[in-house]
Parts: structure tokens; C-alpha cells; sequence
């Protein structure tokens, strides 16, 4: 099996591990955006259920573009059905089965990604979501990814679920933090209709998982720490608490078949500034981090501090570990010098 997949899968273990899956047994799953950072790891969930645990359902996943390689490995298990196309087109949701359970996770956590179609942006989140709702079975359950970016504007640290953001609909990310908002609303709206609904507001995952090209901060300093060096884009001063992806993973799959209330945070507890961060990669790969002069104080709409208070999670799903920032980091950099190894980048010391 292709080592990519094999990370990944390891794990999946370990989600599997902390997870009661037993009620999706002879169910129907929907995940969108399955060949994503976190789509992977939910599909990779069920991989391991499916050839480890030999626990019967179905799945259809749902991508946009031609999947990996690697993905090819973690989706290839029997009960496992692979959907292509662009959701916002709608025909492929109308095309997707009823389903028992349904993950919407399609969509872009990069900034740079998010911002490139801001009108395919708020269509995933809204559109897209009310013609999921039309396919979930009577009794089913939705999970909807939303994001820590609804508190953007917020100054008190670290987040509450009860706590709002202050953004206008001009700010720079608006596409982003409203579409989530607005996807929230959607879900709260078929709650009061009786549907089992919830939204996880996902915060800065990591991990196994990323593609090619991901520009998000820790993935972007990796890349140039790979080919000798780490330069920052303004001068590292914003804070950003880290959740490793399975961490994450194993959070949102108890959110989805066991919580109670609308909302939960979703994050970690791994708390760094930009320029320490860079500085670990750097030290890790033995290459230098430079901070050029005259740098701005921060890139346009970006948050100051992010930190979730995950105590309804904690509480709720007794969620007591989590893996070590040093740990993660680790295995981050393990696949990102795979993933780039057929670019013969040079690879530091690790």
C-alpha cells in the first residue's frame, strides 16, 4: 500500500480506537469533500471499520477533482462508492442516494482557496447544504463543518459557542465567515423541524492529508522549509492554537452520533505564534527562518488569536487527550517530504 495512505490509516486506527461506531452498522454515509485534509480522515474511519473490524454500511464519497493516488487506497474497501463532481452544479447532489448519515465537509479551510470563487464559496454552504438535507433519510444525522472564523472580530480568547463574531458582510473573508454562518442558520432551522443537525466550527486542523500546493501556514512554511528555508509573508506575531486532524476527526464523529446541542467547537489546545511556529519547522528541518524589515503587521482579514474554548466537547464526549503538538508536527513534516519526494525537493534533516 502506498505509504501516504498507510499514515493516514494509522490514524484512522487510533479515531477508531476512541469512537463507538457500532450504530452506522448496516447504515448509509455521505461524506462530501471526501478527498480533503478531513474528508480523508472520516473515509479513512470507515476503511478501518469496513477491513479491520468487518462492520457492514455503505458510503459515497463525494470529490471534484481526480483523486490521488494515495486516496484511491484509503476509499478502495467494498461498500465504498466514489461520487466525482462539482457540487455546486447541484445535479450531482441530486444525484446522490438517501443516505443515514451525512458529513458536509466539501470546500476549502485556505484562505487563498476560499476567496478565489467567493460566489462558489457561499453556494457550497448554503445551496449545497439545503439539497443535502433533501437526502437524508428519516432519522438521519448531519454533520456540518463550519468554522472558527464565525467569531472573527470576537476579542474575548479563548471562544465559546455562545460568543459572536463582529465582521461586516465587506470584510475581506466575508464569503467565508457568512456563507459558515449562514450554513449554521440552515442547520438550526431543520433542528426546529425535528432533524438531528449539528455544526462543528472546525478550527485550524493539521495533519496527514493535505494536497499538493495547500497554502495554509503550517503546510506553506513545511513546503519552503523542504527547498532551505522558512521567510514569513508579515512579522509572526498572531497566535493559532492547533488541533491535530485525528484529534478533530474523533470529535466530530461523537458530535455527529452523540451530541445534543447545535454547536460545538472543534479545535486543540496546542497554542503558538506564527513565528514560533516557523521556527519549530525550521529547527526540526535544520534550515533558517528569516523575518525580512518592513514587513505588514498582518495579512488582510486575518484573526489576531485563535483559540477555542472546547470545554463543551470535553465535557460532553470526555475528551481528555490530545496528540502532542511535537508529534503532529512530525508526522506533518513525514508527509509532506513524501508528497513532494516526486519533485526531488530537497528534504533538510529530519
Amino acid at each position: 500500500m502506498n505509504r501516504l495512505a498507510e499514515l493516514i490509516l494509522e490514524d484512522a486506527r487510533t479515531v477508531c480506537e476512541w469512537v463507538d461506531f457500532e450504530e452506522i452498522k448496516d447504515k448509509s454515509i455521505i461524506i462530501t469533500g471526501a478527498s480533503g485534509l478531513v474528508g480523508t480522515h472520516f473515509l479513512a474511519s470507515l476503511n478501518y471499520l469496513k477491513t479491520k473490524k468487518r462492520l457492514p454500511f455503505k458510503v459515497y464519497s463525494t470529490v471534484n477533482s481526480e483523486p490521488a493516488e494515495y486516496f484511491k487506497d484509503i476509499a478502495g474497501f467494498d461498500g465504498s462508492e466514489i461520487v466525482r463532481g462539482d457540487l455546486t452544479g447541484v445535479d450531482v447532489c441530486r444525484g446522490l442516494p438517501k443516505a443515514d448519515y451525512i458529513i458536509h465537509a466539501a470546500g476549502y479551510g485556505q484562505p487563498g482557496r476560499f476567496l478565489q470563487d467567493p460566489v462558489k464559496t457561499i453556494k457550497l454552504n448554503t445551496v449545497v447544504l439545503f439539497e443535502l438535507f433533501d437526502k437524508l433519510a428519516a432519522n438521519g444525522k448531519l454533520l456540518f463543518l463550519s468554522t472558527s472564523e464565525i467569531y472573527t472580530g470576537q476579542k474575548r480568547i479563548p471562544h465559546v459557542e455562545t460568543d459572536v463574531g463582529s465582521t461586516n458582510t465587506d470584510h475581506p473573508r466575508a464569503c467565508y465567515i457568512e456563507a459558515k454562518r449562514c450554513g449554521e442558520a440552515i442547520c438550526n432551522a431543520y433542528r426546529q423541524k425535528g432533524v438531528k443537525a449539528k455544526s462543528a466550527r472546525l478550527s485550524l486542523a493539521y495533519g496527514p492529508g493535505t494536497k499538493d500546493g495547500d497554502k495554509r501556514v503550517i503546510n506553506e512554511f513545511i513546503r519552503k522549509g523542504l527547498k532551505g528555508g522558512i521567510s514569513l509573508l508579515d512579522h509572526g506575531r498572531a497566535k493559532r492554537t492547533y488541533c491535530y486532524v485525528s484529534d478533530a476527526v474523533d470529535i466530530m464523529w461523537n458530535i455527529l452520533f452523540k451530541g445534543s446541542e447545535a454547536i460545538y467547537n472543534v479545535g486543540g489546545h496546542s497554542s503558538v505564534t506564527i513565528m514560533d511556529l516557523a521556527r519549530k519547522i525550521g529547527d526540526y528541518l535544520k534550515v533558517p527562518v528569516t523575518c525580512p524589515d518592513n514587513l505588514p503587521e498582518g495579512l488582510a482579514g486575518a484573526p489576531e488569536d485563535v483559540f477555542l474554548d472546547m470545554s463543551k466537547a470535553e465535557h460532553e464526549f470526555n475528551k481528555k487527550e490530545y496528540v502532542d503538538f511535537t508529534e503532529g508536527l512530525k508526522k506533518t513534516i513525514e508527509w509532506q517530504k513524501l508528497l513532494y519526494a516526486h519533485d526531488n525537493v530537497p528534504c533538510g534533516r529530519g
